[in-house]
C-alpha cells in the first residue's frame, strides 16, 4: 500500500497512513468500527489530553517517570491543545465500551510527539499511560470533560438566560394579560409574573447542577484496571487531581471509593437527569412563547418575536418562531440523549461499565445544545419580542373569568351564571355584573380591576 507505514502491536503488523500520529491501535480501531463516522467530542478529547498532561505530571513528582520523559509528555499534549487536534483523534464513539481504542488513541499520538521533542523513544503504554488504564482514565475523562463543560459553556449560558429574563420583567410589568389554564382563560396575570415564573425554574435547575458538581469533580483515577489501584503509586490519585486541578482551575478530588466509579456511571446519569430537567424547562419557555406569539390576527398574538428570517417558501410574509421551534426541538434531544444514558448507566456489568464512549457522547452533546440554545432564547427571542397592548386589553375587557373576583360577595352559583351570559353575549363582564348584582359600577370597576386582581395572598 502507498502512503503508508507498518506498525506493530502485541497483535502484529498492519498498514497506517505514513503522516498519522497515531499508531497500530487507533489504526485497529479505525478498520473494526467503521459505524457512525462520527469520532468522540472535541470536549472529551480536549480532557483525555489535560488528563494525560496531569497524569505525566503527578509520575514526575512521584518519581515514576523521568523528569524529561514527563516534560515531553507535558509539552506534547499541550501543544496538541494549541493546534488542530481532532484531526489526530479518528476513533469512532461506537468502539470498544471501556474507550480503551481512545485512550490508545490519545497514548499513540502524545507518545509520536514526546518522542520528536524528547529526541528517543517515548512509548505509549509504559510512559504516557503510567499508572492508569482505560478503566480509569475513560471515567474520569466523562467526569473531567462534563465539568468543564458545565463550568464554562453551560452554567454562564443559564445565568445569561435568567438575567436576560429578568431584565425583561421589569421591562414589560405594566402590562397585564389573560392567564391560562389547560389553554382556557384563567385570571389575569402581569407578563411580568409569566418572567419571573421561567427565571425561578431556571434558578432552580441552576441549584440542582450546582449541588451535582461536588460528584462530578470526584474521579476515578487511581483505580486502574478494576479499582484495587495496581500499577499505580498510592499516591497517584491525590497528585493527578491535584495536577488536573492546576491545570483547569477547577477543583477535582480522588474519589472516595474507586470501585464505584469504575463499576458504574451513577453520576453521569444523574447529571443526565438534571440536563432532561433543564430541557423540561426549555421547552416550557420556548411553547409559552411560540402560544403569546401565535397569530398575528388568529393566534394570541399578544407579544411579537423578532423577525429573524422568512418562514415560508410559498406564503409571502409569514414568519416563524424559529428560536423558540430550534430551543424546543434540542429539548426533545436533550430527552432522548438522557435515555440512551439511562440505559448506558446500566451496563454497569461487575468491576466496568461498558457503555462509556456513547455516555461521554450524549452527556457532552447534551451540556452543548442546551449552552447554546440558552444563549440564543435569550438573546434572540426574549431580550427583543415586543408586547401587544392593545390585543391584551381587548381580550381582558372580555374575559369572563374576571367574575371569580366576585364569589366571597355573591357566591360562586351567581357568578357562573354572569360570566357564561358575558361569554354567550359577547358583552364585557362588568355590564353583565351590573344587571345581575345589587353592586354599583364604580364597586365592580375596583372589585373587577384586573391590576388588582393579579396580586395575590402570597
Amino acid at each position: 500500500m502507498s502512503n503508508t507505514r507498518i506498525e506493530r502491536d502485541s497483535m502484529g503488523e498492519l498498514h497506517v497512513p505514513e503522516q498519522a500520529l497515531y499508531g497500530a491501535q487507533t489504526q485497529r480501531a479505525v478498520d473494526n468500527f467503521p459505524i457512525s463516522h462520527q469520532r468522540m467530542p472535541a470536549q472529551f478529547i480536549r480532557a483525555l489530553i489535560l488528563a494525560k498532561a496531569a497524569a505525566a505530571k503527578a509520575n514526575v513528582e512521584l518519581k515514576q517517570l523521568s523528569e524529561s520523559q514527563g516534560k515531553a509528555i507535558v509539552d506534547a499534549a499541550q501543544g496538541l491543545l494549541e493546534g488542530d487536534y481532532m484531526q489526530h483523534f479518528p476513533v469512532d464513539i461506537f468502539q470498544t465500551g471501556s474507550g480503551t481504542s481512545s485512550n490508545m488513541n490519545a497514548n499513540e499520538v502524545i507518545a509520536t510527539l514526546a518522542s520528536r521533542l524528547l529526541g528517543e523513544p517515548v512509548n505509549p503504554n509504559d510512559h504516557v499511560n503510567c499508572g492508569q488504564s482505560s478503566n480509569d482514565i475513560i471515567p474520569t475523562t466523562i467526569h473531567v470533560s462534563a465539568a468543564l463543560g458545565l463550568h464554562e459553556q453551560l452554567l454562564p449560558a443559564l445565568v445569561h438566560l435568567v438575567q436576560v429574563i429578568e431584565r425583561k420583567a421589569v421591562q414589560v410589568h405594566p402590562f397585564i394579560k389573560t392567564g391560562r389554564t389547560h389553554l382556557m382563560d384563567a385570571m389575569p396575570v402581569r407578563m411580568s409574573q409569566v418572567l419571573e415564573g421561567w427565571a425561578q425554574q431556571l434558578k432552580a435547575n441552576i441549584g440542582h447542577l450546582q449541588d451535582l458538581l461536588p460528584s462530578l469533580q470526584s474521579l476515578a483515577q487511581g483505580g486502574t484496571a478494576v479499582g484495587t489501584g495496581i500499577n499505580a503509586h498510592p499516591q497517584f490519585a491525590a497528585g493527578f487531581s491535584r495536577q488536573l486541578s492546576n491545570l483547569t482551575q477547577v477543583q477535582f478530588t480522588p474519589g472516595k471509593n474507586l470501585f464505584a466509579l469504575i463499576g458504574s456511571q451513577d453520576t453521569a446519569v444523574a447529571v443526565s437527569g438534571q440536563l432532561k430537567a433543564i430541557a423540561v424547562t426549555l421547552m416550557k419557555i420556548a411553547n409559552d412563547l411560540r402560544w403569546m406569539n401565535s397569530g398575528p390576527l388568529a393566534g394570541l398574538g399578544e407579544i411579537e418575536l423578532e423577525g429573524l428570517q422568512p418562514g415560508s417558501s410559498i406564503m409571502p410574509g409569514k414568519v416563524n418562531p424559529v428560536i423558540p421551534e430550534a430551543t424546543a426541538m434540542v429539548a426533545a434531544q436533550v430527552i432522548g440523549n438522557d435515555t440512551t444514558i439511562t440505559v448506558a448507566g446500566q451496563s454497569g456489568n461487575f468491576e466496568l461499565n461498558v457503555m462509556l464512549p456513547i455516555i461521554a457522547q450524549n452527556l457532552l452533546s447534551s451540556i452543548e445544545l442546551l449552552a447554546n440554545s440558552s444563549r440564543l432564547l435569550a438573546d434572540k427571542a426574549i431580550a427583543s419580542f415586543k408586547v401587544n397592548e392593545p390585543k391584551l386589553k381587548e381580550a381582558l375587557s372580555r374575559n369572563p373569568i374576571l367574575v371569580t373576583a366576585l364569589n366571597p360577595i355573591i357566591g360562586y352559583q351567581k357568578a357562573a351564571e354572569i360570566a357564561k351570559t358575558a361569554y354567550k353575549q359577547g358583552r364585557p363582564v362588568i355590564d353583565v355584573a351590573l344587571e345581575h348584582t345589587d353592586l354599583s359600577r364604580s364597586q365592580l370597576e375596583i372589585l373587577l380591576d384586573p391590576e388588582k386582581l393579579t396580586v395575590g395572598g402570597v
